[in-house]
C-alpha cells in the first residue's frame, strides 16, 4: 500500500530496465522492506469540504482531478544536475539509459510545474512505461527508428526536436550547454497536445493508499543504496528522515535538490525493481 504523500513528496521507482510493463501498477511504491498484500481499498468518498482525491498521491483537493498524466524524459547526466520540476512529479522512474547513466521518466498529474528539465531523448522502454499510464510522452530527440516506433505504436507524444527553442513549448537556457539545456514549458503542453488532437483529460483509477495511522509490514529500511556502476561511481542512495517521514535522495554522494529552490527532494515511497537487463546493440 502507498502512504499518502505530503505536498512535495513523490514516489520514485528505480530499475535497470522494466519488462512486462502494463497498466497493472497497483503495487508500485512500497517502501523498502515492506510487503504488499494486494488489497485495494475502496476509494474514499469525497466530502463537501475535501472535494476529490488525486489518484496517484491520495491528496485531497477541491480542484478537478482529470488532468491526463504527462510523462517527461528528464536528463540525469551530471552536467544536467540539479534538475527542475522533479519535486512536483507524482511518480518518477529512474532507469539506465546508456553508459551506466540513468534517466528519469517523471510523471505529472496532480501538480504541473511551470518548467521541467532538462529534457532528453526517447527510449523504447520509457515510452512503453508512459503509455502504461495513458500518459502523453514528452521527449527531445531520438534515433529515427525510435521516432517511428512511437508513431507506429500510437503513442501520444510531443518531441522537442519539432519545437526546439521555440520559446513556447521548449526553451534552451544559457546557463547550461546543449544537449543539457532544453527545458519543457509545462503551461503550453495541454494547448499543443489539444492542437494535435490528443485527449488532455483522463479518468484514472486511484492507487491503493494507507489510511492515517496504518503501517506496512516488513523490516524498516533507513538507508538504501543502488549501485549502477562501481567503475563510474554511479550510486544512488536514500536516507530516511524520521522527522519528515521522507527518504532524501543523493546521487554520487551529492544531495538531490531542486534547481530553483535548492530544497532537498524528499520521497515518501521507494520501490526498487531488480530485473533482467542487457545491452541490445553495439552502441
Amino acid at each position: 500500500m502507498l502512504k499518502r504523500r505530503s505536498l512535495f513528496g513523490l514516489m520514485i521507482i528505480l530499475a535497470i530496465i522494466m519488462t512486462g510493463c502494463s497498466e497493472d501498477n497497483e503495487n508500485a511504491g512500497n517502501s523498502p522492506g515492506s510487503t504488499y498484500e494486494g488489497k485495494t481499498k475502496e476509494r474514499p468518498q469525497p466530502t463537501e469540504e475535501t472535494g476529490d482525491i488525486y489518484p496517484f498521491t491520495g491528496i485531497e483537493t477541491d480542484e478537478g482531478v482529470d488532468q491526463r498524466m504527462i510523462g517527461v524524459m528528464v536528463n540525469n547526466h551530471p552536467k544536467a544536475r540539479p534538475q527542475t520540476g522533479l519535486s512536483q512529479a507524482d511518480i518518477v522512474f529512474e532507469i539506465l539509459a546508456e553508459g551506466q547513466i540513468t534517466r528519469f521518466l517523471a510523471l505529472f498529474q496532480s501538480e504541473l510545474p511551470e518548467v521541467v528539465g532538462p529534457v532528453r531523448s526517447a527510449r523504447e522502454y520509457y515510452f512503453n512505461l508512459a503509455d502504461g499510464y495513458d500518459a502523453m510522452y514528452i521527449y527531445h530527440g531520438a534515433a529515427e527508428f525510435v521516432n517511428q516506433m512511437i508513431v507506429d505504436q500510437g503513442i501520444d507524444y510531443l518531441n522537442g526536436s519539432a519545437h526546439d527553442n521555440d520559446g513556447h513549448l521548449f526553451r534552451r537556457e544559457s546557463f547550461r550547454e546543449a544537449p543539457h539545456n532544453s527545458y519543457l514549458q509545462m503551461g503550453a503542453v495541454n494547448e499543443v497536445a489539444a492542437e494535435r488532437g490528443y485527449e488532455i483529460t483522463h479518468d484514472y483509477k486511484d492507487l491503493p493508499f494507507l489510511e492515517e495511522g496504518e503501517n506496512v509490514e516488513g523490516t524498516p529500511a533507513t538507508d538504501v543504496n543502488i549501485v549502477y556502476s562501481k567503475r563510474l561511481h554511479n550510486e544512488v542512495s536514500y536516507h530516511f528522515e524520521e522527522e519528515t517521514g521522507r527518504y532524501l535522495r543523493s546521487s554520487d554522494g551529492e544531495p538531490t535538490v531542486d534547481l530553483d529552490t535548492d530544497e532537498p527532494i524528499g520521497v515518501e515511497n521507494v520501490f526498487i525493481v531488480d530485473t533482467y537487463h542487457e545491452v541490445i546493440d553495439d552502441a
